[in-house]
């Protein structure tokens, strides 16, 4: 039974898993939006979510936990000074998940995932 087991496994193993949903959340700063599978957009955006509220806290120990979940100075330092201070007044629910459409090779759910 699965009780207590909290995520999607996306039928990778762990590491890749990991890479992916980390790729995807710096395409999300980079692009503020992006076209995905409807399962990784859910994935992703648990992610995207917990690094701007990491943003909006602004300490020198949040700046690192952001920096370790994507390797990436520029985008830590546009997250913390650009993104996070637009999002503070709001208490959550900074990504947005949309339906587009189906995929016609294999009839996958693509939905979009995109900064609010």
């Amino acid at each position: 039974m699965r009780h207590f087991k909290v995520g999607r496994k996306l039928n990778r193993t762990t590491a890749h898993r990991k890479s992916l949903l980390k790729n995807l959340a710096i395409a999300v700063f980079t692009h503020k939006i992006i076209k995905t599978t409807h399962a990784k957009a859910k994935e992703v955006q648990k992610k995207v979510e917990k690094i701007i509220s990491l943003g909006k806290k602004n300490t020198i120990a949040s700046r690192r936990t952001v920096f370790k979940m994507l390797n990436s100075r520029s985008l830590v330092k546009e997250i913390f000074q650009v993104i996070a201070t637009k999002y503070l007044s709001r208490e959550g629910g900074c990504s947005q998940v949309l339906k587009y459409k189906y995929r016609s090779g294999d009839g996958a759910c693509v939905s979009i995932i995109k900064l609010i």
